[in-house]
């Protein structure tokens, strides 16, 4: 059952008493009511208390615990009234049952810490007893319109919000979902506001009454300072759930059990919802005209001959049917010829040729690829994949690839050999009176700690109709559990991957200076994930630090995402123009395609900026 997973015996105990004082471990049992157990905290006033006869309705049951909540609740908004019961094994007790438990009180994490996440408060049972059957359950509290609505701020505090502060859920969302710990909780007429993966699913409730700014499409956008804690996240721990897109509706009342885990506060629905669709279509960018130059991004997410075939017919209709066969493609995550085998392979010519095959195959144009294979499991991601960025390109209508040294080269029998691509930095270099690369593909400063463990930036010199244009392909450092999640113990969350991403920004923006150093009016395009929005300081420090424009900017807000993170939509991938392409007439579209979809292995959206390119 996704999101329940639970821990030995001896270790939850070693963690519960690891936050109390060990005498509190050892009082006599106390007889108390679940909002005394709750209390108004993160952490239980009685954290490693024995309680007895704590009375309560069983609202729902697991494979090794239930939850309960307390028909005769407290005048406090600040104190939950529902609680789980952790049994070890498959409890006696059902739903409707009235129960009274024993046991000892203990705060549960089920990522043991690591990630900054939350605890959940339970009682670990030595023992419970049934008074009756078939009692009415409580009723669940409503989310939404004509009911509560969460605080607009996750929380005002610094620091730990376990170890003290202020506890306010009319304030802080935090805290109002903590005050609804364990408890029913009810939603109605409930949007998709991201696609259900892995288990679980981001809605809105009341049909996003209420919610803003929404996507043109359905969704909600982050913003700084916002990140939509009315977003409610449904998980299938309890009962299955429908696969749904970006705006399908879960029609009339939806109930559970509010729950946390990894790093976010659940709704564990106890029966699958109705599905209503919400017609949402793959969206394709217009053709390019004579005389324009089409670059795009395609994230595709590892994929290698052992994906199925399906996977590549999907990235080659993206390419073909989405993107309208661009001209250059900046790839991010293709895979090595064997997958996530850890078998020492880093060639991709397998993986290249099927997708190519697939684009012919789906109606699209010849495609030819340049890349540099990685060191063995040296660029990170998924060991064993060697994911990398290349170029996918066209020659048909006037874009043609600068190979340095040249492929028609012969090899030396004798050193000096070719340069090993894969640690050797490209630099730029005066090429006739324009700015030119000692290396085409070569990768930007590969020894630089900044790519440590990380894909290394790509760099390529093309001629667009006898123009010479330098372009960079991209896929910085991800997030990862190293990042604090945004409903966790601390506030505002630590994102030290971020810090990895300004350090990549400083080096490409570096290598851009060195080109438009070479020659000023240099046209350059920087393209592809750079795993952080507009405003962020990573991508900021790359746009102004080389005097780019972010394309993605001059979209409308409604309509500036490529990614759906938790339903929060978000603009992850990038194209950025020197001043010598900004100022002739351009053209940048989001192509929403993957990221809205549940049936979509990748979760990126691909883009496009189409330039009529002038000057000398």
């Amino acid at each position: 059952m996704h999101g329940l997973r639970w821990l030995p015996v001896a270790v939850t105990a070693a963690l519960s008493v690891a936050l109390l004082p060990a005498s509190a471990a050892q009082a006599a049992p106390r007889v108390v009511r679940i909002h005394h157990i709750q209390g108004a905290a993160h952490i239980s006033p009685l954290n490693g208390a024995a309680v007895a006869q704590v009375p309560g309705v069983v609202t729902a049951v697991s494979t090794n615990g239930f939850w309960m909540q307390d028909p005769r609740p407290d005048r406090s908004p600040a104190t939950s009234e529902g609680i789980y019961v952790f049994t070890r094994n498959r409890p006696q007790a059902a739903v409707g049952d009235a129960v009274r438990v024993d046991g000892r009180v203990s705060e549960f994490r089920p990522d043991g810490g690591a990630a900054g996440g939350l605890s959940r408060t339970e009682i670990d049972a030595t023992a419970t007893k049934v008074d009756a059957h078939g009692t009415r359950p409580p009723h669940a509290v409503v989310l939404g319109a004509g009911g509560l609505r969460p605080p607009g701020v996750i929380d005002h505090g610094l620091g730990d919000v376990e170890r003290g502060g202020a506890f306010d859920p009319r304030r802080d969302a935090l805290d109002f979902y903590e005050a609804l710990e364990g408890m029913r909780i009810e939603l109605r007429d409930a949007v998709a506001a991201g696609p259900s993966r892995d288990g679980e699913l981001p809605v809105l409730p009341s049909g996003g009454a209420g919610a803003k700014p929404r996507t043109a499409r359905g969704g909600i956008l982050l913003r700084d300072g916002d990140a939509n804690p009315e977003r409610v996240i449904l998980d299938d721990a309890l009962a299955a759930l429908p696969g749904m897109d970006v705006g399908d509706r879960l029609p009339g009342a939806n109930a559970g059990v509010l729950d946390y885990s990894y790093g976010d506060y659940k709704l564990l629905l106890t029966a699958t919802p109705r599905r209503a669709p919400g017609g949402l279509v793959r969206e394709a960018t217009r053709a390019q005209r004579p005389g324009e130059l089409a670059v795009a991004t395609a994230g595709l997410d590892g994929l290698s001959p052992d994906a199925p075939a399906a996977r590549f017919d999907a990235a080659a209709r993206d390419i073909v049917d989405g993107l309208r066969s661009p001209d250059l493609v900046a790839v991010s995550g293709l895979g090595d010829n064997s997958g996530a085998d850890d078998d020492g392979t880093v060639a991709d010519d397998q993986s290249v040729a099927q997708l190519i095959t697939a684009i012919s195959a789906a109606g699209g144009p010849a495609y030819d690829w340049r890349s540099v294979d990685p060191r063995d499991n040296a660029d990170g991601g998924r060991k064993g994949s060697n994911d990398r960025v290349g170029f996918l390109f066209r020659t048909d209508r006037g874009l043609a690839f600068v190979d340095r040294p040249s492929l028609a080269d012969p090899v030396p029998d004798d050193p000096p050999a070719r340069p090993d691509a894969a640690v050797t930095p490209v630099r730029a270099v005066p090429r006739g009176g324009a700015a030119g690369l000692t290396l085409s593909p070569g990768r930007i400063a590969p020894g630089d700690a900044a790519w440590a463990g990380a894909r290394k930036p790509l760099a390529a010199e093309l001629t667009w109709r006898g123009r010479r244009i330098i372009v960079v392909a991209n896929q910085w450092f991800p997030r990862t559990a190293d990042d604090q999640p945004l409903f966790g113990r601390r506030q505002p969350p630590s994102q030290p991957t971020q810090w990895r991403r300004d350090a990549q920004a400083r080096v490409v923006a570096g290598f851009v200076n060195s080109v438009r150093k070479v020659d000023g009016r240099a046209r350059v395009i920087v393209a592809g994930d750079l795993g952080d929005r507009g405003t962020s300081a990573p991508v900021r420090t790359l746009a102004q630090g080389a005097g780019l424009a972010d394309l993605p900017a001059e979209l409308p807000p409604g309509d500036r995402y490529t990614a759906v993170t938790a339903g929060n939509a978000e603009d992850l991938d990038h194209i950025l123009l020197s001043p010598s392409l900004r100022g002739n007439r351009h053209e940048f579209d989001v192509v929403h395609r993957s990221a809205e979809f549940a049936d979509r292995a990748g979760d990126r959206d691909p883009t496009i900026v189409r330039i009529a390119v002038t000057g000398r």
